[in-house]
C-alpha cells in the first residue's frame, strides 16, 4: 500500500476513481431513497416514523467508521510517518463530524415521537455527543498552532485516545439501562429486521459509505493541492529574498 502513499500516485488514482464513485453514489441515493420512502412498509409500532431509520442508522454507522479510520490514520502518522496519513486524518474529521451531526439530529427527530422527548442523557446519546466533540477537538487542534506539524501531532494524539469511546458507544445499550433500542443487525440470535426494511437500509448504508469515500478523497485532493501551492509560494519567496554575502 505504501506505493499508493506517494501524493502524485494518489492524485492520479483519485482522478480516475472519483467519477465512478460520484456516479455510484448518485444511483445509490436514488434507489435507496425510493425503497426507503415508497418501497418499504411502515412499522407496525412506529408507523411512518420508522423511515427516519434509513438516514439515522447509516449516518451513525459512518460516523463510527470514519472515526475508526481517523484513529488508524493518526496512528500511522505518529508511528510510521506515513506520507498521506496526516492529510487523510485532516480530510476525515470534518466528514465524520458532519455524519455525526446528521445522526444526532435525525436521532432527536426520531426520539420525539418514540420517547416523548428530543433528548435524554443516557449512555448511548451522551457517548455519541462526545464523539461529535472529539471530531470538533481534532479540527480545532489542527489549526491551533503556528507550527502545522505540532498541530497535526496534537490532533493525532487526541484521535487515538478518543478510540476508547467507540466500544462505549457500541456496547452502551448492553452495559447500561438506556432508552435506546438494542442492536437489531449485529446481535446474538441473528438479524431481527424484516427483509423488506433490511434491504433499503443496506442500500442506504452502502451509498453513505460511497459518499463518505468520495468526500474524503475530494478533500484530500484539495489539501494536497493547497500544500503544493504553499510549497511553490515558499520557494518563490526564498528565491526573491536576497541572500547575505559571505563575510557580511
Amino acid at each position: 500500500m505504501h506505493r499508493f502513499a506517494n501524493p502524485g500516485r494518489f492524485l492520479r488514482l483519485a482522478n480516475r476513481i472519483q467519477p465512478w464513485l460520484k456516479a455510484l453514489t448518485a444511483v445509490g441515493f436514488v434507489a435507496g431513497l425510493y425503497l426507503a420512502l415508497w418501497g418499504s412498509p411502515p412499522d407496525y409500532q412506529q408507523g411512518e416514523t420508522v423511515r427516519i431509520m434509513y438516514v439515522h442508522v447509516p449516518a451513525a454507522w459512518i460516523a463510527l467508521f470514519t472515526y475508526l479510520a481517523l484513529g488508524l490514520a493518526s496512528a500511522s502518522a505518529l508511528i510510521w510517518r506515513h506520507p498521506l496519513a496526516d492529510i487523510a486524518a485532516e480530510a476525515l474529521s470534518p466528514v465524520g463530524a458532519a455524519f455525526t451531526l446528521i445522526a444526532l439530529i435525525t436521532g432527536s427527530l426520531w426520539g420525539k415521537p418514540m420517547w416523548g422527548t428530543y433528548w435524554v442523557w443516557d449512555a448511548r446519546l451522551t457517548s455519541f455527543l462526545l464523539l461529535f466533540f472529539l471530531y470538533l477537538g481534532h479540527m480545532a487542534l489542527l489549526g491551533a498552532f503556528d507550527d502545522r506539524a505540532r498541530g497535526q501531532r496534537s490532533a493525532a494524539v487526541l484521535a487515538i485516545v478518543g478510540l476508547i469511546n467507540l466500544p462505549v458507544i457500541k456496547f452502551s445499550v448492553d452495559w447500561w439501562n438506556t432508552l435506546h433500542q438494542p442492536a437489531s443487525i449485529v446481535r446474538m440470535g441473528g438479524i431481527s429486521i424484516d427483509p423488506s426494511m433490511l434491504w433499503p437500509l443496506f442500500i442506504m448504508a452502502g451509498t453513505f459509505h460511497l459518499f463518505m469515500l468520495a468526500a474524503v478523497i475530494e478533500r484530500m485532493r484539495t489539501l494536497l493541492l493547497e500544500a503544493r501551492l504553499r510549497n511553490q509560494r515558499l520557494a518563490a519567496f526564498e528565491r526573491m529574498t536576497p541572500q547575505p554575502r559571505v563575510g557580511e
